[in-house]
């Protein structure tokens, strides 16, 4: 994915201002962010959701700016641009079956309907799901089982870029632990990943890059140990500062009341 120089408004308001981020094939890059920071109307631009006011989004090699309703439905059905939701049990059908909802995103693409089936069931091990579980509905499942198949939903077309909306925010820690380890093993088979989240713990250990938003712009994009260990700007420190999986402990309260001075917060 190609984002270059995106202005995103709703109404006078500019929700996104010049944002420019690139997504390599097998990369993955997190992008964090308080709430109203941008995240999810970065995502939602990405895929068609909200109008452009200026820049260009290019998703597997295909300049998506200007798109209408039935391109997108067409990109879409090839399966190139996935999407995992935060809530799962919201995102599934409640009246679809495990294997109902893994094999209809195959189906729009005319895979027969037997082969579907079978590669849904193929797909389980790689989510630490079992066979088991093909014909209950989602509102029999865990939490932690719903998000796996959401995510086998998203991957099962295998695409070429999969946008994760704060996937595991919503999981306790062993459900959120073993989430990450499936996206991590993701990246051998050259998915491009677009973790977003506001937990920079979460992100610091899956993503290769960090690209950092507030208020609508992106104040930092780099490595993830550069980002960790040497930030740049004041609020990629505050959110640093705040982390104290990262560093240990938390830094000390004249130091984040100095970071925000540096914001004006």
């Amino acid at each position: 994915m190609e984002i270059t120089g995106l202005d995103v408004h709703y109404g006078r308001r500019a929700a996104l201002r010049g944002v420019t981020l690139s997504v390599a094939p097998g990369e993955t890059v997190g992008i964090i962010g308080e709430t109203g920071s941008g995240k999810s109307t970065l995502a939602r631009a990405a895929l068609g959701l909200v109008g452009v006011s200026a820049g260009s989004v290019v998703v597997g090699g295909h300049d998506v700016t200007g798109y209408r309703r039935r391109q997108w439905r067409a990109l879409r059905r090839k399966g190139v641009l996935q999407y995992v939701f935060q809530d799962p049990l919201r995102s599934l059908d409640p009246d679809l079956t495990v294997v109902e909802s893994l094999t209809e995103p195959l189906l729009v693409q005319g895979v027969p309907h037997a082969e579907a089936v079978e590669r849904a069931r193929a797909f389980l091990p790689r989510v630490r799901l079992t066979e088991d579980l093909l014909e209950r509905l989602p509102g029999e499942l865990s939490g932690g089982q719903r998000q796996r198949v959401a995510v086998a939903r998203a991957l099962v077309t295998e695409p070429r870029l999969v946008i994760l909306d704060e996937p595991v925010s919503a999981l306790d820690s062993a459900n959120r632990v073993q989430i990450l380890e499936i996206l991590k093993e993701l990246r051998a088979d050259g998915v491009a990943l677009v973790f977003i989240s506001h937990d920079l713990g979460s992100v610091a250990g899956i993503a290769d890059r960090i690209a950092v938003l507030y208020q609508g712009e992106l104040v930092e994009d780099g490595a993830t140990a550069d980002v960790v260990n040497r930030p740049r700007h004041p609020y990629t420190r505050l959110l640093l500062s705040s982390a104290p999986t990262l560093h240990g402990t938390r830094s000390d309260r004249a130091e984040r009341d100095a970071l925000r001075a540096l914001l004006h917060v």
